[in-house]
């Protein structure tokens, strides 16, 4: 997980176009945007990341920063 390419997806493209991106991934296909990574399945933890931050930002009305650590708190949680 590269929090730079996490960042980029959420300022650059809007929710939509994440979700389509995740589709195609999970469907083994080429997404329509550019996902920073060294292969599919990190390209797809980036861009399920964004969509997570992204979505927390709109319901909670929170900056990135806070998602965010929402987010890696989570992960967190998850691996231990």
């Amino acid at each position: 997980m590269h929090i730079p390419s996490i960042k980029k997806l959420i300022e650059t493209y809007d929710l939509p176009l994440l979700q389509e991106a995740e589709v195609a991934l999970l469907e083994e296909g080429k997404p329509e945007i550019i996902i920073e990574g060294a292969d599919e399945g990190e390209q797809l933890t980036h861009v399920m990341a964004a969509i997570w931050i992204k979505n927390e930002m709109n319901e909670k009305n929170i900056p990135f920063v806070n998602a965010l650590r929402e987010y890696t708190q989570r992960v967190r949680n998850s691996i231990s």
